[in-house]
């Protein structure tokens, strides 16, 4: 009678690990609070923006189960090596890159001074990468000026759980959260 116990045990934990939920992670590019709606990014590996097409879900119904407010933007990659700048074009549904020769290059900026910044006088554009603390200047074509201003700005990178791919049951803005001032 154990040996059938044991085996009733392992098959209804087997039937009941199917039944997880799965977590995804992406760059928001649209937020609608009103809606509770999240565009995004889904992220890919390596140096890469991301993957089309954007992903729209539904934020949690429960407040508690969602960090702070995920801000939005356009700008995808701002790679300082390769001088490229890859943003999503909302227009036309894809990725845009961008070459740029740099006017200025600030290596090791701790917090990025009001970037991004276009400066349609001068012709030009200030972008911060966060993840190689960077701050870039290059100059700038009109075509590039008359883009709509969050093209320029990073969206943060929120993480959610769901079961139904449309409805994320818990949300993390995985940017704006300080994961160092836990209490754990």
């Amino acid at each position: 009678m154990t040996k059938l116990a044991a085996v009733t045990a392992a098959l209804m934990l087997l039937v009941s690990c199917g039944n997880f939920g799965r977590v995804e992670q992406g760059r928001v590019i649209a937020y609608d609070a009103q809606a509770r709606r999240v565009t995004l990014i889904p992220t890919a590996s390596g140096n890469s923006p991301g993957t089309l097409p954007p992903l729209t879900i539904e934020t949690p119904t429960d407040p508690n189960e969602m960090g702070p407010e995920p801000a939005a933007g356009g700008l995808m990659l701002l790679d300082t090596r390769a001088r490229r700048i890859v943003v999503y074009d909302a227009a036309q549904g894809a990725f845009r890159t961008i070459r740029y020769t740099p006017l200025e290059e600030r290596r090791n900026v701790s917090k990025a001074p009001r970037a991004p910044v276009v400066d349609r006088a001068k012709s030009r554009i200030t972008l911060y990468a966060s993840d190689t603390h960077a701050l870039v200047t290059f100059g700038a074509s009109p075509e590039l000026l008359a883009l709509p201003a969050d093209t320029w700005r990073s969206g943060d990178v929120v993480r959610y759980y769901y079961k139904d791919p449309a409805r994320a049951l818990r949300l993390m803005n995985v940017t704006r959260t300080d994961l160092t001032k836990s209490g754990g």
